[in-house]
């Protein structure tokens, strides 16, 4: 066989990542792949590699009427409807875990439910989850996430026709945490899916969705929220498909970096496909670095394979306080400190206003404010 015909040709579209089930179809992650190369593999190298517990973790949930919350068995046919993994992290969690987190919503009053995981410890572990929306239902789901982990999971989400979900996923781990988590959504006819990742804690965080807008008028609205301090490494790489006509897409992330090492990474990939007439489509992703010694990463990708769109567009920038901002709240008496502090709030206030719940908008507003608090204490 001639060498032309052996050699490595490399994934030339978003849509043809190889996705299996078996963590032995994926080749041992290097760390040279694309999907990995800013990654800390050597952090959390054994979650692509070793065996992991699979068994359930006891969690805690809020009741709400038009919801419910139960395990589901791997065999469901519930479980694979939304995706399958596309890296080999996300596929040894597939095949490690043995029951789901089934979370229905069914009725039509914006329920809210929020569901907490704060009860790993740091054993090596997969996680699966499995939240669907029932047609024409509407909700939010918020899952929240703190303490210790060692966690590679799966999340997937099925929105039904003309269902309205909000999915947020909240991560406050502590320092030593790690957590790779891939998303899964399949979102039905004139549904509308609201995305939202919030990151302020842990050492490595990886939070990943796969939005497939499979049904005519489809709609995502794909929000980020990330604060990284010193030596944590938070990572987002959305990836919309518009499948179906006369779908939209709408995402946004924002970050702010302070502290020696902190490093964020932001991918994002749309794929507007053949059959995607009519598609309205943007990305977007901004970064305000707070302190030297950071790094963000940010790169937007976009395909388009028909001409036939409404719109398509995406944007990045990574920079430091617009010295014009402060020297005006400056010259209105307010100090140094309080400026920088409403500079970034004003930042990041845009993705917590569009969250939906007040009471989480309250607490991760509180939460930001600590965070830079804390940055003002370490200068000092």
């Amino acid at each position: 066989m001639s060498t032309a015909a052996t050699a490595f040709v490399p994934v030339q579209t978003r849509s043809e990542r190889p996705s299996s089930t078996s963590v032995d179809d994926f080749a041992q992650v290097t760390g040279l792949e694309f999907e990995w190369k800013f990654a800390p593999l050597a952090s959390f190298k054994h979650l692509t590699t070793d065996a992991l517990d699979g068994s359930p973790t006891a969690f805690t949930y809020s009741e709400s009427a038009g919801t419910s919350v139960n395990w589901i068995d791997r065999a469901d046919a519930l479980v694979g409807s939304a995706g399958v993994p596309e890296d080999r992290a996300s596929a040894n969690a597939w095949s490690s875990f043995e029951k789901a987190i089934h979370v229905l919503v069914s009725g039509e009053d914006s329920a809210e439910l929020v569901l907490r995981r704060d009860r790993f410890d740091d054993s090596a572990r997969a996680a699966h989850i499995v939240i669907e929306a029932a047609a024409n239902s509407k909700g939010v789901v918020i899952l929240e996430q703190s303490g210790a982990a060692n966690l590679s999971e799966n999340v997937e989400i099925v929105v039904g026709d003309n269902a309205s979900l909000t999915v947020v996923t909240v991560q406050e781990w502590d320092d030593s945490a790690v957590h790779l988590s891939s998303h899964f959504a399949k979102v039905g006819r004139d549904a509308s899916l609201k995305h939202v990742i919030v990151s302020l804690g842990g050492s490595v965080v990886r939070v990943n969705p796969a939005i497939h807008l499979v049904e005519r008028g489809a709609s995502i609205d794909s929000l980020g929220l990330y604060f990284a301090d010193s030596g944590q490494y938070f990572e987002q790489r959305p990836y919309i498909d518009h499948v179906a006509a006369d779908t939209r897409s709408r995402v946004n992330y924002k970050g702010a970096l302070q502290g020696k090492g902190a490093h964020t990474v932001w991918v994002g990939d749309v794929l507007i496909g053949p059959h995607a007439d009519g598609t309205d489509s943007y990305e977007q992703n901004r970064n305000l670095v707070l302190s030297e010694g950071t790094r963000a990463d940010s790169i937007p990708n976009l395909e388009i394979e028909t001409g036939n769109i409404v719109g398509a567009g995406h944007a990045s920038s990574t920079g430091r306080f617009d010295d014009e901002q402060l020297f005006y709240l400056q010259s209105r008496g307010i100090s140094e400190e309080e400026a920088r502090r409403l500079v970034v709030r004003g930042f990041l206030a845009e993705i917590i206003q569009q969250i939906g719940s007040p009471a989480l908008e309250e607490r991760l507003s509180a939460a930001v404010e600590a965070e830079l608090m804390a940055a003002e204490g370490a200068r000092g």
